[in-house]
């Protein structure tokens, strides 16, 4: 069963947004993260919209998502999945040409004994620089890049890439971080490894510190149009994802639109956010389980459209917006609307 609501994705806007960020980050070279489904847009248009903007790197979380990616850019793209993946898995991506994020001794292993015999396996290695999200610990990094070292003269693996997260929660901290980070980088290098790829910063510490960008910056809710939470506005960039709700009703001074919690919007939103209508601005007084009611405008009418999160330049609050309202972050609400939305491409 579907529901009346769209999200309508404006695929000329990713185009620009993509095209916008490239030209920010250069001379690094800029990876378009499609985890969850390219945010809820759809891996597979995203992916064909990225490439005709020039993009040569994709990367997700998920094999699921990674693989779809490579499906479609072939080899126009180099592709990379970092998370800790399953033999089976490892072989999978392996076989479609990935490039693999590994942050674990084990798992450089694993990865190595899947690929053995064959082509070598091309890594990305992790160093933890204090988000503890992953990542070899600064006192085991030089053992395991000795050992990456052993197994790549015996034709296993090949490291490609450097790589962290941080945690963009103040200058001071990510400097921290930053240091960590290239100390890594020289360990690496003093035992015979020499990855091409140095990846630090994703959206907001590249958009923001060019000193944090090396060769390649992980882009993924700025490509989107979607700022963060408690952010600037991003200059140059739209939101490129609309979600509109048809009228159903009205009466008793307000107007009943088709979407509501079952369908991924928060209930928590009830008078806490506007939408845009017809009439402009109007307050999102309750959400239910399939519908939820706005205060209605002059004229208001069955059929009119009311976009619950949109572009600034269409007169609608941003994702980031309304997730601001309830203390989230702007790509939450992409993330929670349900497979009963239908996803329009213009």
């Amino acid at each position: 069963m579907t529901t009346g609501a769209r999200l309508r994705i404006d695929l000329a806007r990713f185009r620009r947004n993509v095209a916008a960020v490239r030209e920010r980050m250069a001379p690094a070279d800029v990876l378009v993260v499609v985890k969850d489904d390219a945010y809820g847009h759809g891996v597979e248009p995203i992916v064909r919209a990225a490439v005709d903007a020039g993009a040569t790197w994709f990367g997700a979380i998920d094999p699921a998502s990674a693989l779809r990616a490579k499906a479609v850019a072939g080899d126009a793209a180099r592709v990379f999945s970092w998370l800790t993946a399953t033999d089976a898995e490892v072989a999978e991506m392996l076989a479609a040409g990935l490039e693999l994020g590994v942050g674990d001794a084990g798992y450089l292993e694993r990865v190595a004994e899947t690929a053995r015999g064959g082509e070598p396996a091309p890594v990305h290695l992790k160093i933890d620089t204090g988000l503890h999200r992953n990542g070899i610990r600064p006192e085991a990094w030089p053992s395991v890049c000795a050992r990456a070292a052993e197994l790549e003269a015996a034709g296993d693996i090949r490291v490609v890439g450097l790589w962290s997260h941080i945690a963009e929660a103040s200058d001071d901290e990510d400097d921290a971080s930053r240091a960590v980070f290239d100390g890594a980088v020289a360990q690496a290098r003093a035992v015979g490894l020499a990855p091409a790829v140095r990846h630090l910063a994703a959206s907001a510490a590249a958009w923001h510190r060019p000193e944090f960008r090396y060769d390649l910056v992980r882009i993924g809710a700025f490509c989107y149009g979607v700022r963060s939470a408690d952010g600037p506005e991003l200059e140059g960039l739209e939101a490129v994802a609309t979600l509109t709700a048809p009228v159903t009703a009205v009466g008793g001074g307000t107007a009943t639109v088709d979407i509501g919690s079952a369908d991924g919007v928060f209930s928590t939103w009830a008078g806490r956010v506007d939408v845009a209508a017809p009439g402009g601005r109007r307050a999102l007084e309750s959400v239910g389980p399939f519908d939820s009611r706005v205060a209605a405008w002059p004229g208001a009418a069955i059929g009119d459209e009311v976009a619950i999160f949109g572009a600034r330049a269409d007169g609608a609050p941003t994702s980031t917006d309304q997730a601001e309202a309830i203390d989230t972050v702007g790509e939450e609400p992409l993330l929670r609307l349900s497979s009963r939305i239908r996803r329009e491409y213009v």
